[in-house]
This record gives structure tokens, sequence and C-alpha cells, in this order.
């Protein structure tokens, strides 16, 4: 029997995210020593201001993404850029294209906002991050931004939103 996998908005405090989010941290722990410190608020996440998505296999909670607007230019981010906060998936369920899946709602939900790009950082511990980003059109970013971005291990990676239907 095929499984039903649905990719559907929520809120960065729902509860299958806010665990998932405990499991990613305990990942960014394993592959850089600690959590990703950066600020996140759940009103960033509800529409018009962003965007969560949870990943479902028969109702489980299988992984999440998000993006959340910038609305001024700073440290290298531009007025109109969305950034994709939070993607992850579940081991059990990787490398069955959910990622790839989220990361299609992400990029279709912030082009029907009006967002002008996607940039995102992620790490070069991350290679499977870097690999789905990179095959999906996303180019280095250069300077840097976010909270991380005096790391050596930080990459920053942008997708121009402007050909997208």
């Amino acid at each position: 029997m095929d499984e039903l996998l649905t990719v559907t908005t929520c809120r960065l405090d729902d509860p299958d995210v806010l665990e998932m989010i405990e499991e990613v941290q305990q990942e960014y722990v394993r592959r850089y020593g600690g959590p990703d410190d950066t600020p996140l608020f759940v009103g960033e996440f509800v529409p018009p201001a962003g965007v969560m998505f949870v990943a479902r296999i028969d109702g489980r909670a299988v992984g999440m993404g998000g993006w959340r607007a910038h609305e001024n230019d700073r440290d290298g981010i531009l007025a109109g850029d969305a950034e994709i906060k939070r993607m992850y998936v579940r081991p059990t369920a990787q490398r069955r294209g959910i990622a790839r899946r989220v990361l299609g709602a992400i990029e279709e939900s912030a082009a029907r906002a009006g967002r002008r790009r996607l940039i995102l950082e992620t790490g070069t511990a991350q290679p499977e991050a870097l690999a789905l980003y990179a095959s999906n059109g996303f180019d280095p970013m250069v300077p840097k931004f976010g909270h991380y971005r005096h790391e050596e291990s930080s990459v920053c990676m942008v997708k121009d939103l402007s050909a997208s239907p």
C-alpha cells in the first residue's frame, strides 16, 4: 500500500513542529557542538510575514521547513527576501524526496507572496543540505548574513524568485 505524503501549513508552535525543532537542535549539537541560537518568533511564520510547513506521511509528522520575510536591507539581506528556516526531515523518512517537496512548497508560497529571493544559511557539516539547495538552483551568497555570518563553517545561499510563476 502506498503511503500518503502531505505538506501543509502550520504554526511554528505546533507540537509536532516543536518536537522536530528539538530533534534538529540535537543534530546541530552533534554536527557543530551546539544548538542553533538564531532567534525565531511564532509571528514571523504567520502569513503574510512568513509560513511554516509540516510534511506528514499517513498523518505522522516527518519533516518541516518554513520562511520568514525580511522588509529591510541589512547585512546582505535585501528588502523583499524570504529566509528559509528549520528545514528538517526525520532520519526514518530521509531519502524519500520529502525535503525537496517541502522546499518546493516554500519556494511556491514565497513567490506567491511576492518575495523576490529565497535566502538561507546552513553549514559545511550539512553536505546533504548543501547538495539539495544547489540542485534546486541556489547559488552561494556573499556577503554572508545571519547569526553565524562570521563563522567559517557558515554557508549562505540565494535563489532569485523573479522567474518563478
